[in-house]
């Protein structure tokens, strides 16, 4: 009796040689492909290169190396599934991973994705990124590496300043440049992503080097106004120094292997570390969250990016930007810190990055509420919310905004819609985040998450959406939840930001 031959694995032919890849329910996928060479030797400290042409063939089916990084415990969170395992070792790690239809008969549209993880963890390929989905839905899916911490966001006198945002760029050329390879529209490419991944993505609509990579941007719980004034950002590179005991050059980083300088990256980002990072209006733009982060005043980022929105940078991009109702209840419910906060403890942790924090509180409700509600949703709109919506006033092209306002029934209802809540609605992957630990709880609903995929996948399509663009005087947000578009109010944070 004759058996059937298995199916033959599906073959990528790129200048740089094949890629070879798997085919699982008329996707396929390739893994781990390089777009520049690996940041080794001399390279570590330098811009990307291109790989060159090159024959043979390349096994595309497994995962590959990560950027170094330590990844933290959350209590009673499975954080796995959003920002990745850690750190697998390996030097070839500036790589994407590319999905496909099988049929790629006409060319596709484009969606890159850009992971977050505060510019210091995370990884292309954490289990609730699987754009198997998109795939499915006609679209070629990308996500990327790119470089982290000291190597990637660390302006090091002697090296080239934002690294990270560079690596970006060049994966963005490779798209463009490889999109008859692998059966992409290289004139309907969508960046998108999510947190430190979106922050990237508000900076590139900004860049004049990422002028024309992409057409449509989405931007998930990120905006323009994390970045610092290169003076600033010396200050971490002194600190990283003194704790390395090295000279703060490019001769004294070289010196100590990526692997070796996590136990410093680690204590520089503890916020009880001395650390001063305002700038000179007493901000910290940041608020914390993360010491690692692009600058502006070189070539990538001439200014900041709202500044550039201003003059018209980005203009011909079409931006879908938006926030989650309640960010900041990630960072403090799972840790169980809310119910002992009180006036005074509230006061410390926002007078480290706002000059006017007893204002901020009073307006946020203080006296009327408990000190650690009204922290968070302080904090909410002034890291997260407020930036967003000001990143949207100031875009010339046209923008939408969108609110996420599923609450999770986590840490007894607590967590509700906070940070990374929209991710798995978004990649149509509920199961990863699905049971006692994970971050939708026991019984997210499927039917928010095909309608949320769903109005991704068209505006990376076609550029349209359901409800009206964003203006500064028409304030349109669609709730994506209650699936309601309404005309919102400034807010309180509007008065303690630029």
């Amino acid at each position: 009796m004759a058996h059937a031959s298995p199916p033959q694995a599906p073959l990528l032919r790129l200048a740089s040689g094949d890629v070879e890849g798997i085919r699982v329910d008329g996707v396929e996928v390739f893994r781990a492909i390089p777009y520049a060479l690996p940041p080794t030797g001399d390279r570590r400290f330098h811009p990307p290169m291109a790989v060159p042409a090159g024959s043979g063939c390349r096994d595309g089916t497994q995962p590959g190396p990560t950027a170094p990084q330590r990844t933290r415990a959350v209590p009673g969170l499975d954080v796995v599934p959003l920002i990745g395992a850690g750190w697998r070792a390996g030097d070839d790690y500036l790589t994407l991973d590319l999905y496909r239809p099988a049929d790629t008969s006409a060319a596709r549209p484009v969606m890159v994705f850009i992971h977050g993880g505060g510019f210091v963890v995370g990884a292309k390929d954490a289990p609730v990124q699987d754009g198997a989905t998109f795939a499915r839905d006609g679209v070629i899916y990308i996500a990327i590496n790119y470089r982290l911490g000291v190597e990637g966001f660390l302006p090091i006198p002697g090296v080239p300043t934002n690294l990270g945002l560079r690596d970006m760029i060049a994966a963005l050329h490779w798209v463009r440049d490889q999109a008859a390879a692998y059966g992409g529209d290289p004139d309907n490419v969508t960046v998108f992503g999510e947190s430190a991944g979106a922050m990237a993505i508000a900076d590139l609509v900004a860049s004049p080097l990422a002028k024309g990579l992409f057409r449509r941007a989405i931007i998930q719980s990120g905006h323009g106004a994390m970045t610092r004034d290169l003076s600033v950002a010396q200050r971490l590179v002194r600190k990283l120094a003194d704790l390395l005991r090295i000279t703060p050059d490019r001769a004294g980083f070289a010196a100590v292997a990526p692997g070796e300088a996590l136990d410093a990256v680690e204590k520089v980002s503890l916020p009880t570390t001395r650390l001063d990072l305002r700038d000179a209006s007493g901000r910290e733009p940041v608020f914390g969250i993360s010491r690692f982060i692009p600058v502006h005043g070189d070539d990538v980022l001439p200014q900041p990016p709202l500044d550039a929105l201003k003059a018209g940078a980005g203009a011909g991009v079409d931006v879908l930007i938006g926030s989650n109702a309640e960010e900041m209840n990630l960072y403090f419910v799972p840790a169980g810190v809310l119910p002992k906060v009180n006036r005074l403890f509230a006061w410390l942790i926002l007078r480290r990055a706002q000059p006017r924090a007893w204002a901020v509180l009073r307006a946020y409700g203080m006296g009327r509420d408990t000190p650690g509600r009204v922290l968070v949703r302080a904090l909410s709109d002034l890291v997260f919310r407020w930036p967003a919506r000001r990143f949207a006033e100031e875009h010339r092209g046209r923008t939408w905004m969108y609110e996420f306002d599923w609450r999770s029934p986590r840490y007894d209802g607590a967590l509700g819609a906070g940070h990374g809540m929209e991710l798995p609605f978004v990649f149509d992957s509920l199961a990863t985040t699905t049971g006692a630990e994970g971050l939708c709880g026991a019984a997210p609903p499927q039917a928010l998450a095909d309608r949320v995929h769903a109005i991704w996948v068209r505006f990376a399509t076609d550029g349209t959406l359901p409800w009206p663009e964003f203006t500064r005087e028409r304030r349109h947000v669609h709730q994506l939840a209650a699936d309601r578009t309404i005309e919102e109010a400034v807010m309180p944070a509007a008065r303690f930001l630029p």
